[in-house]
């Protein structure tokens, strides 16, 4: 796993939303460097997340749905890219083939599994409040 180009724009959308009641996309856009394309979206996968909502209309735009104290980055994260695992073998949906093959485990593989335990703890370490709210006061 790599945290993807569109996982760091996601996180950008999100910043340009803290404190704010509602913006367009060409404000998220301005703000933060993406076009709009990929702006609309990132906001589709983070309204289905539940993180942001969307409003139609004249005075329409986005605004986050969470409040940031409760929203981390391994959410936002996860929005995007709902498989987080650093190795394939780790997705929940691949059998390690390795991985206790002739009744001998992957020692490999446990450990793989206690790093990306510990790099989800960290992306849920500290609320997107933490990280940007000093930002907007």
């Amino acid at each position: 796993m790599f945290i993807t180009r569109e996982s760091d724009y996601a996180m950008r959308v999100v910043r340009a939303l803290i404190g704010e009641t509602r913006l367009s996309v060409s404000d998220i856009c301005e703000r933060e460097a993406i076009t709009a394309p990929f702006a609309y979206k990132i906001l589709k996968k983070l309204q289905n997340a539940g993180i942001v909502k969307g409003y139609r209309g004249v005075h329409g735009g986005y605004a986050l749905k969470k409040d940031p104290a409760e929203l981390t980055l391994y959410d936002i994260y996860t929005a995007i890219d709902s498989d987080m695992s650093i190795i394939e073998c780790l997705n929940g949906r691949c059998e390690c083939t390795r991985n206790g093959q002739d009744g001998i485990p992957c020692y490999a593989h446990d450990e793989l599994k206690d790093i990306q335990n510990e790099l989800w703890a960290m992306l849920r370490r500290k609320s997107m409040e933490d990280l940007f709210g000093k930002d907007k006061q």
